[in-house]
């Protein structure tokens, strides 16, 4: 019976995933049936020279600060290692986690193997996961948070209906979260403790770092999009970045592998009023530069580490 159980919770996330996957791209198809592959690649290559470089340079930028996650979280756990081997073992985890889906889980299994070979414990390995996902947490918060305050019809597009108060108030609570965040780090608050597993507060220092840092992947990130889109009823940088936020935050929690299909048609519902295959054109650059190429690059640097540690462990 608890082995029936525990091989049911196994399999639900990845279930719910692939569900969504099938059902965003059911009605993906819905949104785009009038749009053919030439249409598609027409709004490809009406992309802009410019807009291909800054679209590479953000992503550049985007992966840098996600190297910044794991140097934040491992300056917290007081844990020495080179800053090269961080920064490739960074940007393999992500590459990787954004395409499989459940990046917690399946970045705590990539970090563990790759800082296994520096020293770091198994709680060690938890508590760099959790510092890196709380920072992404603070960062979308913050984020989102002054994108409610100071674009609050970004709600007119998912909702239909103007609540412009409703989305300042949520804005404004979102942001003293992160004050309330703050506050926290400075009065010392005692360590999270479950079992074994302690997690104390990030000191004011780190604070600090994870409010400049993480904000700026996320920027990043938007600014791909941003610089594919044409020029036609582009609504501007900041109403893409909160378009961007919703539609990422669904994707990661919906499951899909690479939320794929999902970001796609909340992306879509919150730019209805542009040319859907310019949208579309967009998305696919986001996903080359953001998913593609880095998984790809992640791949060949996971053989050549493999085969090293198999040559060094064999010899």
């Amino acid at each position: 019976m608890n082995w029936g159980a525990t091989n049911w919770k196994r399999y639900l996330w990845p279930l719910i995933g692939v569900a969504a996957v099938i059902g965003s791209l059911l009605l993906l198809w819905h949104e785009l049936r009038g749009i053919s592959i030439d249409d598609v690649w027409d709004g490809i290559s009406a992309i802009p020279t410019r807009g291909w470089v800054l679209a590479a340079l953000s992503s550049v930028v985007a992966y840098a600060s996600l190297a910044g996650y794991d140097h934040i979280a491992l300056l917290h756990i007081g844990k020495k290692v080179s800053w090269l081997f961080v920064t490739f073992c960074s940007f393999i985890t992500y590459a990787l986690s954004h395409n499989i889906g459940g990046s917690v889980f399946s970045g705590a299994v990539i970090r563990y193997r790759a800082y296994g070979t520096r020293g770091l414990t198994g709680q060690d390995v938890g508590i760099l996961v959790a510092i890196c996902w709380i920072t992404f947490v603070l960062s979308s918060i913050l984020v989102g948070g002054l994108v409610l305050v100071f674009e609050p019809a970004i709600i007119d597009r998912f909702s239909g209906a103007p609540h412009h108060g409703l989305a300042i108030a949520a804005g404004i609570a979102l942001l003293i979260l992160v004050g309330a965040y703050i506050f926290g780090s400075w009065l010392h608050l005692k360590p999270l403790k479950i079992a074994g597993f302690q997690l104390h507060y990030p000191a004011l220092p780190i604070v600090a770092r994870q409010l400049l840092i993480g904000p700026i992947e996320l920027l990043a990130a938007a600014a791909i999009i941003f610089f594919a889109l044409p020029v036609a009823g582009n609504p501007g940088y900041f109403v893409i970045l909160g378009v961007f936020l919703v539609s990422f935050s669904v994707a990661q929690i919906s499951h899909a592998p690479g939320g794929l299909g999902v970001f796609e048609v909340v992306f879509l519902a919150g730019l209805s009023n542009m040319d859907p295959v310019g949208v579309l054109a967009a998305l696919l650059v986001f996903r080359l530069f953001y998913l593609i190429i880095p998984l790809l690059i992640a791949l060949g640097v996971v053989l050549f580490f493999e085969h090293s540690q198999y040559s060094r462990t064999d010899s």
